[in-house]
């Protein structure tokens, strides 16, 4: 049973991995750390999170000649943010992901979004009435600059995150290196089985972020389904002995897709990578298909005069 996806450039990029967004500094060191240690090999960054520092100290101590693991052991994912898209920015903002990550290169670079911001430094540059000031830069232009990363080897694989088939198309038009992988919100309520099979026909490996229905975050509401209680859940995590949330995550890794659940529990770290040892049959693989509803937990949301508004890119 494999528990990793070959990319289109033949690397092997770990089905599971450990997600960091939410990850709070003071908790996401210890996180990774334990991670490393219980078997995880994939560890999911951004530089919008704020703790790529963080994160490169565990990195440091764990990683590198006469560590516990080698480099080359630990496949690395970081992403450019929106105010970061114009061609001269790229580079920038990747060298400052590396020093802190304490790094000389990552495994792979994705453009978190494809609105771009208005070019500086304000991650969230708004006008007086609070709203966001977008940037009209085209996204093929902040590829041409994400595939020079790969010249220089600042950079093993490029790929995207939160673009939909026609913007996937539309790099693809002009790449002359071929994203590797979409990033995407994807769990059984929002299963994604259409854009899974367009990233398939055009050579992407899919990876699904907030796998598990994102609980923690600041605009929930009461009334929304929760995933982890569905009935199929329990009852097939019975079955196989299983949580409820290992069950929706074999389901992600056995259809191809890789997945990075967050946490900063060792318990659940450890609970979350246990995925590799069972195998759902087709009809149960159905059966948790059947959940889909096309709901989006993250519709993106920004606080704007004390409430919570939606809006284009935020994670």
């Amino acid at each position: 049973m494999n528990d990793f996806a070959v990319l289109n450039t033949g690397r092997k990029m770990p089905l599971l991995g450990l997600g960091t967004w939410k990850s709070e500094p003071g908790k996401v060191k210890q996180a990774v750390i334990w991670a490393l240690d219980a078997g995880y090999r994939h560890i999911d960054c951004a530089a919008i999170y704020g703790n790529e520092g963080e994160i490169g100290e565990a990195l440091q101590e764990t990683l590198g000649p006469g560590k516990a693991l080698r480099r080359e052991d630990v496949f690395i994912t970081s992403k450019l943010w929106n105010n970061r898209h114009h061609p001269e920015d790229v580079e920038p903002a990747l060298l400052k992901t590396l020093k802190d990550l304490k790094l000389e290169y990552l495994d792979l670079y994705l453009i978190h979004w494809p609105y771009a911001f208005q070019q500086g430094d304000a991650p969230f540059p708004k006008k007086e009435d609070g709203t966001l000031l977008y940037d009209d830069i085209d996204y093929k232009l902040t590829w041409a600059s994400m595939e020079k990363l790969v010249e220089k080897g600042l950079v093993r694989s490029i790929g995207l995150s939160n673009f939909n088939s026609r913007q996937i198309d539309d790099v693809l038009s002009v790449a002359s290196i071929k994203p590797t992988v979409l990033q995407v919100e994807s769990h059984p309520y929002l299963a994604q089985a259409e854009l899974l099979a367009h990233c398939r026909d055009r050579g992407l490996v899919m990876t699904a972020y907030s796998p598990l229905g994102s609980s923690d975050r600041a605009w929930k509401h009461p009334d929304e389904p929760v995933l982890l209680q569905e009935l199929v859940m329990s009852t097939l995590g019975e079955k196989y002995r299983k949580s409820p949330a290992q069950i929706i995550l074999r389901w992600q890794t056995q259809r191809g897709v890789v997945t990075i659940p967050k946490s900063v529990t060792e318990s659940r770290i450890k609970e979350n990578i246990q995925v590799f040892d069972f195998t759902l049959d087709a009809e149960e693989m159905k059966s948790i298909e059947a959940l889909n509803r096309g709901w989006r937990y993250i519709v993106p949301m920004i606080q704007v005069s004390g409430l919570y508004e939606p809006f284009n890119g935020c994670y």
